[in-house]
């Protein structure tokens, strides 16, 4: 996986009975799907249990809000993973679906209080999306299911932390 400098790779591990959902495309659902299993080898790693990992399928990127939104409402569910894929065509298309993706799930993150992880590729050509999707084993360059999966749980400690840190200096 190419590493991003700015940042080092620690070791993230999931808490005791944390949940996760993922929402996953099926347009390009050869490269959704990979991304998918990369997540979810990752959150096993890290100590997450098999049946605490659902997965819903919807039919493209513009879908994913509503369901991901959904889901984050629930109370058994900690965090929601987004995976999709959006070309670049001969017209704009591709410009109003993923903007609508981004916003979707940026507003429903922030409306259920609850991460609602962005894995949908915007690329130019399938050979990027590849490149990106794909694990290193598998061909890949960036693995971006394990990315988004490790974020995820960055995302569960740091709110673990916040909430702590809130109710520590609530009862001064």
């Amino acid at each position: 996986m190419a590493l991003d400098p700015k940042h080092s790779e620690r070791s993230v591990r999931a808490r005791p009975g944390v949940r996760v959902a993922a929402v996953v495309s099926r347009f390009h659902e050869d490269l959704t799907g990979a991304m998918l299993a990369s997540a979810e080898r990752e959150l096993r790693s890290a100590g997450m249990a098999a049946a605490d990992f659902r997965v819903h399928w919807v039919p493209g990127s513009l879908e994913l809000p509503l369901v991901a939104r959904r889901l984050a409402r629930r109370n058994d569910v900690d965090a929601v993973l987004c995976f999709g894929l959006v070309l670049k065509g001969e017209t704009s298309h591709d410009v109003y679906v993923s903007h609508g993706a981004v916003q979707g799930i940026v507003s429903a993150s922030l409306e259920t209080d609850k991460p609602i992880l962005f894995g949908v590729l915007t690329c130019d050509t399938l050979e990027q999306a590849r490149a990106r999707a794909l694990a290193p084993q598998d061909g890949g360059r960036e693995d971006r299911g394990r990315e988004v999966a490790r974020a995820a749980l960055e995302v569960l400690e740091a709110l673990d932390q916040a909430s702590t840190s809130a109710t520590s200096q609530d009862e001064r």
